[in-house]
């Protein structure tokens, strides 16, 4: 049978009693809880007391002893709570008596003056210091392709940090800038996930710095390297949130995920977010790269903000009623938040510029006026196959004469494929620069390639065609220039690529190639014109194991980017006669 001396001892106030008459620990409120003990012959403990003094007498408080800068949004809730008034913007802890796993309790103080008490905080109340490391970069080994100024800057900013965003404007160079700060980071194996239009061109950047091992991963293939490169479409063919154990990205040892266009998991419902989010969190070091404004909707950067642990994610609620104008309604017996606005954006772009670059075109002194960019994707149609046989066939035919002018009209429907299978990452290539709040135009030789990507955008996008009458012409011009929901013009290069001015454009994509130098340079000109307040980025998307490969590399005569089309030096036929015959040696 219990005795009552064994009754007694279960209940919370007994015991807590018990524990303060030979209590020697370093627990400050549990000393200020033993003194009114001792002095006041009337005291009781109150079960939370009581609770805390069962709970956590045998911890040792972990001495601090510093000024931790306090969450703004934590810093005003706490002036209202405690009715204290001005906010508080640090707070001095002298103990840590408590570490739970969403809040602190500290011995310290809140304002100078004050003495030093008890008080509980949440975790994310206080901001960490960031984790930086000092880098020092021998630039010289570079100077083969030595980076700009500006770019100087974000190789520093990564090398330095484990966790960071480089939000700069496309243009930039973020793709340069991450290559170097990965080499000189010390990491010796990276994880590269981007769109798969763009797994081409890391590879050729990366090759341009090193000749350490590269591979692309393809399908369901994996190949191991020292940088792998892989689009998001395929991720989870190598990696399952529920069985981590087989995943082969987690096997492989990685020292740094790289996320190109990470705006890609702004939505943390969607299937690809959370598998990105996992294996980030696995491997720890991270750098998210986006030319996406990082105020237009704060909503959607709340993911990258966390995944680089900025303080100002670390509360959900918190974020988005400073930052987004959330608030809270009724759907049926649900209460779901709103959080599509935008409020405090200084005070964002200020709290966050510790874990984030942003830099515009307009700012950056060092660059050129037109950025010229070749954008290098793979083609894989068979249709392109047949008919270049078809082509290399009646080339070795001795029967037909094959003048240049009969051999270019061969070549016609092969360039056609080429342009029609490019649609697909010409629109992807539109989207991005549109989600960045800009305007572009789009060229292409034919016209059931341009209708198609026309009609991909709907009512963003106007067109100009050959067939269509000067007032409609005119109208499209006047659209894209002044209809702010007018995003995308689709030319024929022909037909609009002289004499109208598109200077609401910051970007140009030439979708397929001319054999005419000139008119590349007269069409990239529509945006850079008189009135251009910008930089113009140009894109050339080329299928490099193509013919346009051939064409690419005889525009530009193996020069970096696209040298040799900006000039009219060389004639048409010219031009085609060496495109055609290197067709001949090159097949």
């Amino acid at each position: 049978m219990e005795s009552n001396k064994d009754k007694l001892s279960k209940i919370p106030e007994v015991r807590a009693q018990r524990t303060l008459e030979g209590y020697d620990g370093f627990n400050n409120y549990i000393q200020s809880i033993q003194k009114k003990f001792r002095e006041q012959k009337h005291f009781k403990l109150t079960r939370a007391q009581s609770d805390y003094i069962n709970t956590y007498n045998g911890l040792t408080p972990k001495i601090a002893r510093k000024w931790v800068e306090l969450d703004s949004y934590f810093g005003k809730k706490m002036m209202e709570d405690k009715l204290l008034t001005r906010v508080p913007e640090k707070v001095y802890i002298e103990k840590l008596l408590v570490e739970k796993d969403k809040s602190f309790h500290i011995w310290g103080k809140i304002f100078e003056n004050e003495k030093l008490h008890s008080f509980w905080l949440p975790r994310v109340a206080l901001i960490k210091s960031q984790e930086t490391e000092k880098v020092e970069i021998d630039y010289e080994k570079y100077s083969h392709r030595p980076p700009l100024e500006h770019q100087i800057e974000s190789i520093e900013k990564l090398a330095s940090h484990k966790k960071y965003i480089l939000a700069d404007d496309m243009g930039l160079g973020k793709t340069t800038s991450t290559v170097i700060a990965a080499l000189e980071s010390g990491v010796e194996r990276v994880l590269i996930v981007c769109p798969a239009s763009l797994k081409i061109n890391w590879k050729r950047e990366i090759q341009n710095y090193t000749e350490k091992s590269i591979s692309i991963v393809e399908g369901k293939k994996w190949e191991s390297a020292d940088f792998v490169i892989i689009n998001y479409d395929i991720l989870k063919n190598f990696h399952d949130i529920k069985n981590k154990e087989e995943s082969i990205i987690l096997q492989e040892g990685f020292d740094l995920v790289v996320v190109d266009e990470a705006h890609y998991i702004q939505n943390v419902q969607a299937k690809r977010t959370k598998l990105i989010n996992d294996i980030i969190n696995s491997i720890g070091k991270v750098w998210l790269l986006t030319g996406t404004p990082m105020t237009s909707r704060p909503i959607n950067y709340y993911n990258l903000l966390n995944l680089v642990e900025s303080p100002v994610a670390y509360n959900w609620m918190a974020y988005v009623i400073r930052y987004c104008e959330g608030y809270q309604f009724n759907v049926g017996n649900r209460r779901v938040w709103n959080v599509t606005g935008s409020s405090n954006l200084t005070e964002l772009r200020d709290r966050t510029k510790t874990h984030v670059l942003r830099r515009l075109k307009k700012d950056i002194l060092d660059l050129p006026d037109k950025i010229i960019t070749p954008v290098y994707l793979n083609l894989k149609s068979k249709e392109y196959v047949a008919l270049m046989g078809e082509y290399y066939d009646w080339m070795e035919d001795d029967r037909e004469k094959k003048s240049l002018t009969v051999q270019f009209s061969m070549l016609m429907k092969i360039r056609q494929i080429i342009a029609e299978n490019k649609i697909k990452e010409t629109c992807e290539l539109v989207e991005n620069i549109i989600e960045q709040g800009k305007k572009v135009i789009v060229f292409t030789n034919f016209t059931n390639t341009l209708n198609q990507i026309a009609d991909h955008f709907g009512k963003k996008a106007v067109k100009l065609d050959g067939k269509m009458n000067k007032i409609s012409r005119q109208n499209s011009v006047d659209q894209f220039q002044e209809n702010d929901k007018v995003r995308v013009f689709v030319g024929n290069l022909k037909a609009a690529g002289v004499g109208i001015t598109l200077t609401a454009a910051e970007a140009v994509i030439m979708n397929d190639l001319s054999f005419v130098p000139s008119d590349h340079s007269q069409a990239e000109d529509r945006a850079y014109r008189y009135g251009q307040k910008s930089n113009v980025s140009v894109f050339y998307p080329i299928f490099e194991n193509s013919i346009e490969g051939i064409i690419y590399d005889i525009l530009s005569q193996k020069k970096n980017v696209f040298e040799t089309v900006m000039g009219d030096n060389e004639g048409r036929g010219d031009i085609m006669e060496q495109i055609i015959n290197e067709i001949s040696v090159r097949r």
